[in-house]
């Protein structure tokens, strides 16, 4: 009888939801209970092809406890648990941004021991083998301190830290990501064969390991990794020594970037693998919900990125027993590589997580338009990324705050008069405010010919006035749609006015 990996000393339950407990055994085990003593709670596993799971029922908040585990004569103790809440944080590299390198990080770090937080971190393996048996054996729940948090997910503490202190109770963060990844390396093969629109992530990756063996990908990966690890290396010291290079000299001088490799069974960014090597390691440890950083490495199919993420959300809920579990979902914010064109893929995204948001239930929006850097793929900000996250739980899951504090004003409807087109808001009952002067800046407007020209922008709440002398019939109109633009207008509430376009 093994106890997933996730289980450990100073581990935090989820309060007010059935606790549950799994783990692997043979068919041979008989019996197999889970209990916490000072809460006279205890339940019986049910044992099935070789894994086993136990439900605890729900129990208040509770400062330190014990679990224990016991099959026959061997019984397994957990010291220091904590009962309160947890949350997942998922997605890639800027969920993964570690405290450390925060922008005031430093300052974080030096002051954390005091933080009512805890954090696991979900070892990071591309395949189920011995690596990975060896790291989760390694794995653990960790108190906070200058040294055990210099890895956390800086959004994920500076998220627990705030609830923590606002609803007087342990947050657990289980940091479940990996940079580079697409949302469907975190769906089941089951899940992300279900839709047509989907079929080309699975159609790209069989036709990439077609007839080669398993032996053949591993040696094939390997000889990669080793490559590229000298690649990384050589930019890594020479972007030191150049800060401000560009990356047409990087790349002249030391070849083109082949992350993320050659796609096969050893490559964990391929459809599915991490889910297979990580989310399903984790689930289903009972959560408040899940925080949710990506959509970066899916610009390439951004149109269909709506579709991706709610199949992940449906996946996830299913796994977890819990079909109203609540996603909290970061909207990407400005961004573009000085020598990329402005293709406009990312403003797809955005509008997919907000489709998501609309659509889908038990889900929340983080507007983080104006968290972003030009030719920084990382801003080192990540402290209000989380505040706007904190801002959904607490309005969302919690009920503490209302639409008005925790949302931005965001566009609703249309209406054209003459040669004006009114763009009607919700949720800017107090109003709007800017940055400076150029705040109105970044709507368009066009004809029945979709040629876009900037546009006048006047307030008039609940609507925006557009118009431009180019347009005489308006048809359309959008905001804000580009990969990366300067930020500047916001509700009162300091929340930005997401990006949006009227002829979806």
């Amino acid at each position: 009888m093994k106890i997933a990996a996730v289980f450990s000393d100073n581990m935090v339950l989820q309060r007010n939801k059935n606790i549950r407990v799994f783990g692997t055994c043979t068919n041979n085990e008989k019996v197999i209970t889970v209990s916490i003593p000072e809460l006279q709670s205890s339940a019986r596993a049910v044992i099935k092809d070789g894994k086993w799971e136990a439900v605890l029922p729900p129990r208040r908040e509770l400062g330190s406890c014990t679990l224990e585990v016991k099959c026959g004569a061997v019984k397994k103790v957990f010291k220091n648990v904590a009962i309160g809440e947890v949350w997942l944080a998922g997605g890639q590299s800027n969920m993964e941004f570690e405290l450390r390198h925060e922008r005031r990080g430093a300052a974080a770090l030096a002051g954390c021991a005091g933080e009512n937080v805890r954090f696991y971190y979900t070892p990071k393996c591309p395949m189920v083998d011995d690596e990975l048996a060896a790291a989760e054996k390694e794995s653990c729940w960790q108190l906070p301190s200058p040294e055990n948090s210099r890895a956390w997910s800086a959004v994920g503490y500076y998220f627990a830290k705030e609830l923590s202190r606002r609803l007087g109770v342990t947050v657990g963060i289980i940091g479940c990501n990996w940079g580079g990844s697409s949302a469907s390396a975190w769906i089941s093969r089951e899940y992300l064969g279900y839709d047509s629109r989907l079929r080309p992530y699975l159609d790209d990756y069989d036709k990439a390991i077609e007839g080669k063996t398993d032996e053949e990908m591993i040696r094939e990966f390997d000889e990669y990794n080793e490559k590229q690890g000298i690649w990384d290396r050589n930019v890594r010291e020479y972007m030191a020594a150049h800060p401000n290079a560009k990356w047409s000299t990087v790349t002249a001088k030391f070849g083109e970037n082949k992350y993320p490799g050659p796609m096969n069974i050893k490559n964990p960014m391929r459809p599915c693998g991490l889910y297979e090597t990580m989310l399903s390691r984790i689930s289903p440890y009972t959560l408040a919900g899940v925080l949710w950083y990506q959509g970066e490495s899916d610009d390439f199919r951004a149109k269909t990125y709506d579709v991706l993420l709610k199949t992940l959300i449906e996946n996830w809920r299913r796994d977890w027993h819990d079909d109203e579990l609540p996603f909290l979902i970061v909207q990407l914010p400005m961004f573009r590589f000085e020598e990329e064109p402005d293709n406009q893929s990312w403003a797809y995204v955005r509008e997919a997580q907000e489709k998501v948001f609309r659509t889908v239930k038990n889900t929340g929006l983080a507007v983080a338009l104006d968290c972003g850097e030009f030719n920084n793929l990382h801003p080192t900000d990540k402290s209000q990324v989380a505040h706007r996250l904190y801002l959904q739980a607490m309005n969302m899951v919690y009920g503490i705050l209302g639409e008005s504090d925790a949302l931005p004003p965001m566009y609703d409807s249309y209406e054209i008069m003459g040669s004006t087109m009114l763009i009607h808001l919700r949720n800017c009952a107090k109003g709007l405010g800017g940055k400076d002067a150029r705040c109105l800046e970044g709507f368009e407007i066009a004809g029945s010919d979709g040629e876009y020209f900037p546009a006048k922008a006047t307030v008039r709440l609940p609507y925006i006035e557009l118009c431009s002398d180019k347009v005489k019939v308006p048809v359309s109109a959008r905001f804000k749609w580009t990969n990366y633009a300067d930020v500047g207008l916001f509700g009162i509430n300091d929340l930005p006015l997401p990006p949006f376009r009227t002829d979806k």
